[in-house]
């Protein structure tokens, strides 16, 4: 693939639309209007990251993504970590957007059940990941056009007619509270930070495609970086739309979940909220044709440096004589997302709320230490300002745990669900990895070579 072949696969896993859909009402239900600051916040920290990532896999394009960096530059076990807590929030988070299509299809095909329909979208989209990976680019990037559009309907829809001015917004946000909008205070929008930096997410997943991008050292930092400004472009835009031209705040706040699409019906009428919700759903599944495609890369990786039993890491690496993909791997990775569509939402969604805090935390890390000791000296892109990047990416997720630690519904068992995770890959490596020896990372173009 070339540059824009990347670049849509990581918009895709980025989905905007979702976003705005799914996972941006909840930023309002805990921010109010507060959520723009939390959101324009969250994207600050989300661009230190950014160009941390964009050092990083320069100098690693590899299928392993965060943990054949880490892995590299700090050490194995550190990487293996980092491994297990990404294996989980990936294969998570294709089970969590896929368990919001249901809402979505209702109005067109009537009540259906969320599990079955996320099972049946996650066995489409496993096997759209089997195909020739600039196919997938090709079917993603048409998807994403039409999400979009979505979003460009969903802004006219606020802009058209504006009710309130947006910096009283900014300088005096206000929250749902139990005698009415209430002022929202710094507690909620740190709080509110940590989910829009969940929204934000999926810019760095350009790296799993690095080794079948053309000049990817160069060309995928450029994607990560472009797929971080877009993505924010796209959702910030429609959310002040919104939250300006919704009639009366306190019903939009007070319709949940729902709210965006209650202001679409609102404004749009039953038409254009029926092709809203086709859209939508067309972006949920365009974002899982994508994190297949990459999960099963992370998977292929993970065979190749044995990670798991010999029988289990051979099957990982067999390639499709055809289209040239990890089939098996792609397979694995839609089971296992199949599989967990039956979990309940509120679980799913506490054990990936903080686990990119480890996976972040480990990068800023990583460059750090990379630069120290020269192992990333190689990479043709070098982020501005450094260290300044990481030191101030590190400061930024820190306070997303101090946030979390503060919320005992949501923040705190996420904390302790993460920590849970870390102790699992903790063990794996102790007691299986080690007992076989040293854990070798391997070439990407030589499997049986160590690096």
């Amino acid at each position: 693939m070339k540059l824009i072949g990347a670049l849509l696969i990581t918009l895709s896993s980025l989905t905007p639309a979702s976003s705005v859909f799914i996972i941006v009402p909840g930023i309002v239900h805990q921010a109010g209007t507060g959520a723009l600051l939390s959101f324009s916040a969250a994207a600050l920290v989300s661009m230190f990251i950014a160009f941390v990532y964009a050092e990083l896999c320069s100098a690693f394009p590899f299928t392993g993504g965060e943990y054949a960096i880490v892995g590299r530059v700090l050490g194995p076990f550190p990487g293996f970590i980092v491994l297990g807590v990404n294996l989980l929030v990936l294969l998570l988070n294709i089970s969590v957007v896929a368990l919001g299509i249901g809402q979505y299809l209702a109005p067109i095909v009537g009540d259906v059940s969320p599990a079955w329909a996320a099972l049946v979208s996650v066995i489409f989209t496993t096997l759209c990941g089997i195909l020739n990976i600039r196919t997938n680019a090709l079917i993603t990037g048409a998807f994403l056009a039409l999400e979009l559009l979505a979003l460009v309907v969903l802004t006219v829809l606020g802009l058209s007619h504006p009710v309130r001015p947006l910096l009283p917004m900014l300088t005096h946000p206000l929250v749902l509270g139990g005698s009415g909008l209430v002022p929202a205070g710094l507690g909620a929008l740190g709080l509110a930070g940590s989910a829009s930096i969940f929204a934000n997410y999926g810019f760095g997943n350009a790296i799993f495609l690095g080794e079948e991008t053309h000049d990817a050292p160069r060309r995928i930092a450029r994607a990560v970086l472009l797929a971080l400004l877009i993505g924010f472009i796209t959702q910030l835009i429609p959310l002040a739309a919104v939250l300006t031209g919704a009639s009366d705040l306190t019903a939009l706040f007070n319709a949940g979940d729902g709210m965006f699409g209650y202001f679409v019906a609102e404004r749009g009428g039953r038409v254009v909220s029926l092709v809203i919700s086709l859209s939508i759903a067309l972006a949920i599944i365009n974002c899982n044709i994508a994190f297949v495609v990459l999960v099963a890369r992370l998977l292929f990786s993970t065979g190749r440096d044995n990670v798991w039993p010999a029988p289990v890491n051979r099957a990982l690496l067999l390639i499709h004589p055809r289209f040239g993909s990890p089939w098996v791997a792609t397979l694995a990775c839609g089971l296992l997302a199949a599989a967990l569509c039956f979990v309940p939402l509120d679980v799913l969604v506490v054990l990936t709320g903080t686990t990119i805090v480890v996976v972040y935390g480990a990068l800023c890390v990583s460059a750090l230490v990379g630069r120290r000791t020269g192992r990333t000296a190689a990479a043709p892109y070098r982020m501005p300002w450094h260290p300044w990047p990481s030191v101030l990416g590190l400061l930024g997720l820190a306070y997303v745990i101090y946030a979390n630690a503060l919320d005992p519904d949501v923040g705190r068992p996420s904390l302790w669900a993460t920590l849970l995770v870390v102790v699992a890959s903790a063990a794996y490596y102790r007691f299986v990895l080690r007992r076989r020896g040293a854990w070798v990372l391997h070439q990407p173009l030589d499997p049986a070579g160590p690096l």
